[in-house]
């Protein structure tokens, strides 16, 4: 796939990091080499500029639910939030983002399960609400 889009990076959930660069192969060394010289540039230490980011962006991490018909419940979890997104994408499940907070959904390829990840923009307490009633509507 990144060779279709011409991608000059991929990443899964997983960590592993694919580079253009680099034949489209996973290397471990070239990200702890970005970082490096992202802790220089920036004079923070990692700590600092990781809790930076999961104050900006609270998100759930990946939860799984087991499902009997995955597509069925994406598609209502589809239908149920189109009307109000700013921007649906298709690449991976369903990736709908709003104004203040965004979620993916997908199948997995390999379990019985789809996962769900929820995003806000500085509001732990609204990535947890939406987090909840995706839940909700997942497992009802």
């Amino acid at each position: 796939r990144m060779r279709t889009e011409d991608a000059i990076y991929g990443g899964e959930m997983s960590a592993h990091h694919y580079f253009r660069d680099f034949a489209y192969c996973d290397s471990g060394m070239i990200p702890w080499l970005l970082v490096a010289e992202l802790v220089c540039l920036k004079e923070k230490t990692l700590g600092q500029l990781i809790s930076d980011r999961v104050a900006a962006f609270p998100a759930s991490g990946e939860i799984n639910c087991i499902v009997d018909n995955q597509e069925y419940v994406i598609k209502k979890i589809l239908d149920n939030y189109k009307m109000q997104a700013k921007h649906i994408d298709y690449t991976d499940g369903i990736s709908i983002e709003f104004e203040d907070w965004r979620f993916n959904l997908r199948s997995s390829n390999t379990e019985p399960v789809i996962r769900l990840n929820v995003e806000s923009k500085n509001s732990s307490l609204l990535m947890e609400e939406k987090t909840r009633e995706l839940l909700k509507k997942i497992k009802g």
